[in-house]
């Protein structure tokens, strides 16, 4: 699922593998302070109660094949199943057998074709099975139901909104921007809406499905497709079969008027094993370009985990509505709509993070499942790390490490938000809860300090060993610290004690003294988190000093409050690295010369090296800060090219003239959209007239990138909006999600009352979805309200529908948008009784009467949008 860390002597750090070392470390002080100086303890209170855990589902029952036939009664968003189980007592002998099962009717329960008592409340089904079973006798229960989603009351969370389990979308074709389809939404334990089972991460079970559907409509499921059959009355029924045992979260169905695109991936024996993309028709001609990577996927994870991908297909389709982002269901992934790109929409951005991501899983969480929701990062940070393996194996050592910044920030963004907790959370109030900043981001992060301080070598062969041991088993935490035990032969309780069952991170001040007399550097280290709440942490860490000579790698330990360490130098210290392999997750507080920054910046290899050299280094306002920037703006990444365009205002005179000529370049040629739009923005504030209108014109007549027009479009509708008017009417044309989402940003400001009818035919078609489609609906509330009473009048039945049809995240942020124009209309009113005033004292009854009538009709709109308003909070207050 997818929604972004020594003592008096030389100690020289032992881990498996090879590490890169340049010379041996030569150490010729440390000192350290003892934490207990630093913290008072308090001895605590005397518990009253046993505190909070979580603990693994307690396995009765082994679920051993899991069949299921469904067909679906589409006009009353139902699906009548009959789902036979086969199961049998883990270790005790039992005469019962108890299923999750959620606001279902349950017709009957049979076996051998006798009628089989049971009792049924709304969430779970105890079967009396007539004797007593022992562990080694299966047995098969039959059981007759209807899963009626929408009888469930719904709950879920910021990574999955709904846990309805199975979601009919426009069953009945009213609305004609959406194509009528069935879906299941499994994690965390909503697959018992819509089939009774043991809804547990550690239950597992073979599967099959017989799915009989109109015969226009295609399905998906897991395993592979064993036959589709056609029937009486245009039915059909596929039957689908996975052979290999799975977690019941991770079952699926899809099941609309999709086209398959069919791919392949080969594998290593010379066999073909399909790899197809279900898309709305529409989308037929894109699907390649959209999902086109993943073969090389599957084979670049297979090679680098030394785990061939172990089940029978992968094959990946698009749905309408979607909860969640994507979700990792066995061979049969699902993916929200903001996947839609055409191929010129590609050029701005992809999904492949989310691709890969998903993909992961199918190691991570499907072939190993984690045991209890509490474990829930062995998947979620595993198949977050796989973005950061893809993005160095596709895009380069830059695009990694750029992205995992991004990662840490948003646990660390997440975490001040939400609050720390442990990684390896037991006590959390709803399992919901663990899909945060913690299990995705932070555990993606932990697990690349893993890697930078085994080796390459050490860390892929550990979690294969974790896989191998594991594969279609369940396994927590201390699963994997014991892989990664074998194989190095070091003791890691160190390292997951304070980072799986600990909470926080290091808050590291790292301070210098240069002694020109003894030639030596000594760095000290200060560890300022809360010690009372967060672990003193233990940091293996690569420092490197630059002098005369060149790079020096030193292998040092932070472990204590506050250590010195001092290493000898040649010549001149031109730059530190405190963390030279760039992998702590940290804050960090870094003291470096302007000078040691803009050295590091020439001399760093790593992305974020260059990147701090850069922003700090322009601090300096001579020629060598501005040389910096210049020379920034020809950076092989992107992401310090752009950087290096924000920094423009630093330089002065012929500098100055020579950045804006760069700039100019880039927005004509660089590679990346991002720079080509940020070139084109800092251009608005360095030129003017006639040049600066024209480079708006090409752009948008020329540019390949969606986004750059829109960035031009936006820049001239505010020196000439007329013009940029006439342009974006041609726009209007495209087929395209964001261009049409960038245009409809342009009329929000500047539109007048005659584009009213754009927004209209927007909302009607399905070009602008996604995320793009809730910009539209902010674009549109703007529109309306700079409007006269009319279009708002018109405008609410077009909010009216949102609220009964949008999807999640429009109906979230609807009462936003109506609350705006609520607020706008107050606005208005307080300004046409100051205008009445005004026509009353001069006499102008014409006039006056005008301004009543607006009166009125705004009066009625400020009262009929207040009303929507508090209608909607009152339906939030319910969860509705």
């Amino acid at each position: 699922m997818k929604k972004i860390i020594v003592g008096a002597i030389l100690f020289t750090l032992v881990a498996c593998g090879t590490k890169p070392t340049e010379e041996d470390v030569v150490v010729v002080e440390t000192t350290t302070t003892n934490p207990k100086d630093e913290i008072e303890f308090i001895e605590d209170e005397a518990p009253v109660a046993r505190a909070v855990y979580r603990e693994s589902e307690t396995i009765l029952t082994d679920l051993v094949h899991t069949k299921l036939e469904v067909n679906f009664m589409w006009e009353k968003s139902q699906m009548n199943g009959v789902a036979t189980i086969t199961a049998k007592p883990h270790f005790y002998a039992t005469d019962s057998l108890i299923l999750d099962a959620k606001a279902m009717i349950i017709n009957s329960v049979e076996m051998d074709g006798k009628k089989l008592n049971y009792s049924y409340q709304d969430s779970y089904i105890r079967i009396h099975l007539g004797r007593e079973y022992t562990r080694d006798e299966d047995y098969t229960v039959v059981i007759d139901y209807v899963a009626r989603p929408e009888e469930r009351e719904a709950g879920g969370s910021s990574a999955i909104t709904s846990d309805m389990g199975l979601y009919f979308i426009n069953p009945m074709g009213e609305d004609p921007t959406k194509m009528p389809q069935i879906w299941t939404q499994g994690e965390t334990e909503s697959s018992s809406v819509w089939f009774p089972t043991i809804d547990a991460p550690n239950a597992k079970t073979t599967q099959e499905i017989y799915i009989t559907v109109d015969d226009k409509y295609v399905t998906l499921s897991n395993g592979a497709l064993i036959s589709s059959k056609k029937i009486a009355d245009g039915k059909r029924v596929d039957h689908w079969k996975q052979d290999l045992p799975h977690a019941p979260y991770l079952f699926m169905m899809g099941i609309g008027e999709f086209k398959v695109v069919k791919d392949s991936y080969t594998r290593p024996d010379g066999t073909s094993m399909e790899v197809n993309y279900y898309v709305e028709p529409e989308w037929e001609e894109f699907a390649a370009d959209i999902f086109g990577e993943t073969p090389e996927m599957i084979k670049f994870f297979s090679e680098r985990l030394g785990v061939e991908y172990p089940w029978d297909k992968y094959h990946q389709i698009v749905c309408r509505d979607y909860v969640s982002g994507a979700m990792e269901n066995t061979g049969a992934v699902i993916f929200g709509d903001f996947v839609y790109k055409s191929k010129r929409e590609l050029l701005d951005e992809n999904d492949q993070s989310t691709i890969a991501h998903e993909l992961f899983h199918h190691w991570f969480g499907d072939l190993v499942t984690c045991e209890s929701w509490s474990n829930l990062t062995l998947n979620e940070s595993f198949a977050n790390y796989s973005q950061y393996l893809w993005d160095e194996h596709r895009y380069g050592l830059d695009e990694a490490d750029h992205y995992a910044e991004i990662e840490a920030e948003g646990y660390f963004q997440s975490a001040q938000m939400g609050g720390f907790h442990n990684l390896a959370w037991f006590d959390y109030d709803d399992k919901e809860d663990m899909f945060d900043g913690h299990s995705y981001n932070k555990g993606g992060r932990i697990l690349h300090m893993l890697r930078s301080y085994l080796g390459d070598d050490a860390f892929f062969e550990a979690i294969h060993l974790y896989l191998e041991d594991n594969k279609f088993q369940a396994a927590e935490f201390h699963h994997l610290r014991l892989a990664f035990e074998e194989v190095c032969g070091e003791d890691l309780n160190w390292f997951f004690k304070q980072w799986y069952e600990g909470a926080g991170h290091p808050n590291l001040k790292f301070e210098q003294d240069v002694d020109e007399v003894t030639s030596e550097v000594t760095v000290t280290v200060t560890q300022n988190q809360d010690m009372s709440e967060w672990p003193i942490f233990k940091l293996p860490v690569n420092m490197a000093i630059y002098d005369d000579e060149g790079k020096h790698v030193y292998e040092v330990v932070i472990d204590q409050v506050e250590q010195t360490f001092t290493f000898p130098f040649k010549g001149e210290v031109k730059g530190i690295m405190y963390d030279d392999q760039q992998m702590l997750l940290a804050k960090t507080n870094k003291d470096k010369s302007t000078a040691q920054y803009i050295y590091q910046f020439y001399h760093g290899e790593r992305y974020a090296a260059r990147k701090d050299g850069l922003m700090k280094g322009s601090r300096d306002r001579g020629e060598a800060g501005q040389k910096l920037v210049l020379d920034a703006m020809k950076d092989p990444f992107w992401n310090i090219r752009l950087l290096a365009i924000g920094k423009m205002s630093k330089l002065k005179d012929a500098n100055k003239e020579a950045g804006i000529e760069l700039i100019k370049e880039l927005v004509a040629n660089d590679p990346s959209s991002a720079v080509r739009g940020a070139a084109l923005t800092a251009l608005g504030k360095l030129l003017k007239g006639e040049e600066l209108k024209n480079l708006y014109i090409d752009r948008i007549e020329n540019d390949p990138s969606y986004s750059v027009i829109t960035t031009a479009l936006q820049s001239l509708g505010k020196s000439d909006p007329d013009k940029a008017m006439e342009l974006a009417a041609v726009l209007e044309k495209e087929n395209s999600s964001k261009m049409l989402s960038g245009v409809a940003q342009l009329y929000a400001g500047y539109g007048e009352l005659d584009k009213y009818t754009f927004f209209e035919q927007q909302f009607a078609a399905s070009t602008i979805q996604g995320f793009d489609r809730l910009g539209l609906m902010n674009s549109f509330t703007m529109f309306v309200a700079r409007q006269d009473a009319d279009a708002g009048t018109k405008a609410f039945d077009i909010y009216k529908n949102i609220g009964e049809n949008g999807s999640f995240y429009m109906k979230m942020f609807l009462g936003q948008n109506i609350g705006y124009i609520s607020r706008q209309y107050s606005a208005k009113l307080v300004d046409l009784e100051e205008e009445l005033k005004k026509h009353e004292e001069s006499g102008d009854a014409a006039y006056a009467d005008q301004t009543r009538k607006k009166i009125v009709d705004f009066t009625k709109l400020k009262e009929m949008y207040s009303a929507f308003e508090v209608e909607l909070e009152e339906g939030d207050e319910s969860g509705h």
